[in-house]
């Protein structure tokens, strides 16, 4: 059943389900900073992510910038390192990230797919690694166009449906060792990004901005100890074991997985997880786009 939540804070309703895997994943910003702090200690090449992501588009310095699920803050702190004077707004639906967030103003609890800021607003809408976990995806496109200025941006950081393709195989022995039904019955847990790739997200943009380009960036996990792959997998619980079939249990999954990566890497001296991340930048006549639409428009009288 569906609930919906009055936010005082922000005087609209969220949409909430009870037991939703998505809440409870990021009811505190504790399991995304285990996962951060892994891919920034075992990540090759090393880059700054969030970084990486801002040099996606140009920026004049005086944009007025919503961040969407915007967490603890992730790209609040590099953001205004580098354009002190944006004019910056967060939303998340977790009261517990937005209590870790940096910002001292201009942070609402709200749903994605209701934002309570009029048509118009935005010169960037930034939404990174969180569509996937929105129930109608298209209607928070929907959402994020219409809050957008005409030729405003949306940047949207997700991970390829090939990123860490290594994880997914040993889950998917684990998942079958367990499991009581036939091998082609099982589904595994898959990533929650999958919703929201690299490859289908491009499709699914494409559906609402007149242009929108992909930008790449593969890289590897290269872990030479057991024990942070572990911690990785366990921050990924909520999300992972609701996905389990019924007779399979996530202590049992853990278990297994933790055999076969120990022989792995006792045997290699370390494992590699290749990652394949990136963004896509989405706008009717903005940034990339910009030069093409003017040069049209003169054609055209």
């Amino acid at each position: 059943m569906l609930h919906y939540t009055l936010c005082k804070t922000t005087k609209i309703w969220i949409l909430t389900m009870p037991n939703d895997p998505v809440r409870q994943q990021y009811a505190t910003d504790k399991n995304l900073k285990i996962r951060q702090a892994i891919h920034e200690k075992y990540t090759h090449p090393r880059i700054d992510f969030p970084e990486w992501v801002l040099q996606a588009i140009e920026w004049r310095g005086d944009e007025r910038v919503l961040d969407v699920g915007c967490a603890s803050g992730t790209y609040y702190t590099p953001l205004k390192a580098h354009w002190a004077t944006i004019e910056y707004h967060g939303v998340d639906f977790s009261p517990g990230m937005l209590a870790a967030h940096p910002a001292e103003k201009n942070l609402s609890l709200a749903d994605a797919q209701f934002l309570p800021y009029a048509d118009n607003t935005f010169d960037v809408v930034m939404a990174n690694h969180m569509l996937y976990h929105v129930p109608d995806i298209d209607e928070a496109i929907v959402e994020f166009r219409r809050v957008l200025k005409p030729n405003g941006v949306l940047i949207a950081a997700t991970n390829s449906l090939q990123s860490m393709p290594e994880l997914q195989v040993l889950m998917r022995r684990a998942v079958l060792l367990l499991a009581q039904a036939g091998s082609s019955q099982i589904q595994p847990p898959q990533p929650a990004s999958d919703r929201f790739a690299l490859e289908n997200g491009t499709r699914q943009l494409a559906r609402h901005f007149y242009a929108v380009m992909r930008h790449d960036l593969p890289s590897k996990l290269i872990f030479p100890e057991i024990e942070p792959i572990m911690n990785y997998l366990e921050s990924t619980r909520p999300l992972r074991e609701p996905q389990l079939p019924e007779d399979v249990h996530w202590d049992d999954v853990m278990m297994i997985m933790r055999q076969q990566i120990t022989h792995l890497v006792n045997h290699l001296g370390e494992l590699v997880v290749n990652k394949l991340n990136g963004v896509l930048i989405a706008t009717d006549s903005g940034d990339f786009i910009k030069q093409f639409v003017a040069i049209r428009q003169n054609l055209q009288g």
